[in-house]
């Protein structure tokens, strides 16, 4: 499984996380070359190196008509507009030159749907219908290819799983269109609704609307890194100097099925039966859980009580919640995130008097355990008159 985590603890602007994407890809020309060629009106990217804080990364160039206006996307929104033909300040508008542009259905969808969480926080704070939203700093044309470019970049990447940090937003005050206001600026607040964010020291608007839309449409759960094996690393440059590095980071990995992150539910049960607790566990086995099982419990008032606990993936989570509700009796569901290390694990055939039986085989480091399908163990037993141990003396030699 393909995961990708973004580090936004420096930040989430759109022309960074942009760069820090192209630096997973092994052919960076062929994006720069696409986005090129997607007919934006007098838009050119490039990207070059560039150092913060001594590391070294890509920065990402968007010039409309040779003129790069790099503030919306660079923590400030202090920027004029005389270059009307910069501007496409209606949703429709940008909705209908994404539509014209070459690219994967899926790539315009995401674009289309990101725009449109920026267009309803917009909407609320202004008091108006999203169709009567006029964007500022958002809706320049070097911002469309922020989130084309992105959207493009993340299905070129083909993330079975997309995670991130939370969110370092900065703090301070930022010049928009509006006037001076706090940061995060109040469309910005609107959008990151729901994420874990936080603010510090650093003067600054660290977070961007349009990096929180990325954030808000790509990411499917924030937390700390999870555990995979790293395939490459990519730090997107912004303009500003802070005193931290100015940067957003983008690790790329592979989870095994040995190794990764787990999430059981739990509830606490004292007014079902145990049939009923029987048909739950199998339904849960049947979606898909890696486990389940109930511990005895007592309860408040000394009631006795089982403890129902699903291990299941992060990507099933929402699903199994629902399933856990809906089959028990809890209101609420406790939720444990762990680490889990398992053996490499195979089926082998191994011919035996008595047929054919499937052993499972597990390796790791050196170690190998096997174990016979105890099904068809019992089986064989049953038949021929003989023990469970009898038969699996025969099978393990």
């Amino acid at each position: 499984m393909k995961k990708l985590y973004i580090d936004c603890s420096m930040g989430a602007a759109g022309d960074m996380l942009m760069a820090a994407l192209l630096e997973l890809l092994p052919d960076q020309e062929a994006f720069l070359t696409k986005m090129n060629n997607l007919g934006i009106p007098g838009v050119r990217v490039s990207a070059e190196k560039k150092q913060t804080c001594g590391i070294t990364g890509t920065h990402i160039h968007v010039r409309v008509f040779g003129q790069e206006e790099g503030c919306h996307e660079e923590h400030s929104h202090d920027h004029d507009h005389h270059h009307e033909h910069h501007h496409h300040s209606g949703l429709s508008d940008i909705i209908a030159m994404i539509d014209q542009m070459d690219l994967p259905q899926k790539v315009k969808q995401d674009a289309k749907e990101v725009y449109e969480v920026i267009a309803k926080a917009e909407s609320r704070v202004h008091g108006k219908e999203m169709d009567q939203v006029h964007f500022h700093e958002v809706g320049t044309l070097d911002a469309v290819a922020d989130v084309v470019g992105n959207c493009l970049l993340m299905n070129m990447l083909g993330a079975d799983v997309v995670m991130a940090s939370p969110v370092h937003v900065g703090s301070g005050t930022v010049k928009c269109a509006h006037g001076v206001l706090p940061v995060p600026a109040p469309a910005t607040a609107l959008i990151l609704q729901g994420m874990p964010i936080y603010g510090g020291e650093i003067k600054g608007e660290l977070c961007t609307p349009t990096g929180a839309a990325l954030l808000k449409h790509f990411v499917q759960d924030f937390g700390s890194m999870p555990m995979m094996r790293t395939s490459a690393v990519g730090y997107g440059i912004g303009t500003k100097e802070f005193s931290q590095a100015n940067c957003v980071r983008t690790i790329l990995g592979e989870e095994s099925e040995q190794t990764g992150d787990v999430i059981e539910l739990a509830a606490n049960l004292d007014d079902m039966t145990a049939e009923e607790i029987g048909f739950a566990m199998e339904i849960f086995l049947e979606a898909g859980a890696l486990d389940v099982y109930a511990e005895s419990i007592v309860m408040k008032k000394s009631r006795p009580a089982v403890k129902l606990v699903c291990m299941i993936r992060p990507e099933d989570r929402e699903m199994m919640a629902a399933l856990m509700l809906k089959h028990t009796t809890t209101i609420g569901l406790r939720e444990y995130r762990c680490g889990r290390i398992t053996m490499e694990r195979g089926i082998e055939k191994r011919q035996t008097p008595w047929g054919e039986v499937d052993v499972k085989v597990c390796q790791r480091n050196g170690l190998r355990k096997e174990k016979a399908e105890f099904d068809q163990v019992a089986a064989i037993a049953r038949v021929k008159g003989l023990s469970v141990k009898e038969v699996k003396k025969e099978i393990d030699g």
